[in-house]
């Protein structure tokens, strides 16, 4: 049933759900979200300046390797064999409000019993903290949110698409 909470078992106690009835379909997720910092910070990005190295290099293989590690620090999250984990950035270094920012996008994909909604999001999260971590010596002030998500697609849900 959908809005039904899943994770608990007769006694009230948290359980990891049961797939094995379900069925395998295409799945797909995309998140976001977004790292705000000062326009110096994103100038030492992008013209690599950055002591610990290449930031949107580094971040990006970290959101990947986050998405494969989501059911290791998600207690209920299944193991899933993902097929594919993109991880895209879009600079906006107009300052809204004296900052600029990264937006973070990850797609991920699975032919599975269950989604991959977790998987994106952790990859989006993931990255952001990257960010965060290769540039905290320039830019202690650099922070991250509106980490949601867009789209996923497959399953017995159907298709969901994030309005406005």
């Amino acid at each position: 049933m959908s809005g039904e909470l899943t994770h608990f078992n007769d006694e009230g106690r948290a359980r990891m759900v049961d797939v094995t009835e379900k069925g395998a379909t295409i799945r797909t997720a995309v998140a976001t979200g977004k790292v705000y910092m000062q326009p110096s910070t994103l100038e030492k990005i992008r013209e690599g300046k950055i002591k610990k190295g290449d930031v949107l290099a580094v971040a990006q293989v970290a959101g990947i390797m986050g998405a494969k590690k989501t059911p290791d620090i998600i207690p209920m999250c299944h193991p899933i064999l993902l097929s594919g984990v993109d991880i895209g950035f879009d600079v906006n270094d107009i300052p809204d409000n004296n900052l600029c920012s990264i937006t973070i996008k990850a797609t991920v994909r699975t032919s599975g019993q269950t989604g991959v909604e977790m998987e994106a999001l952790c990859a989006v999260t993931i990255t952001a903290l990257t960010i965060y971590d290769m540039c905290k010596a320039a830019d202690k002030g650099i922070s991250f949110g509106e980490i949601c998500l867009l789209s996923k697609t497959g399953g017995k849900s159907g298709t969901y698409e994030r309005v406005g």
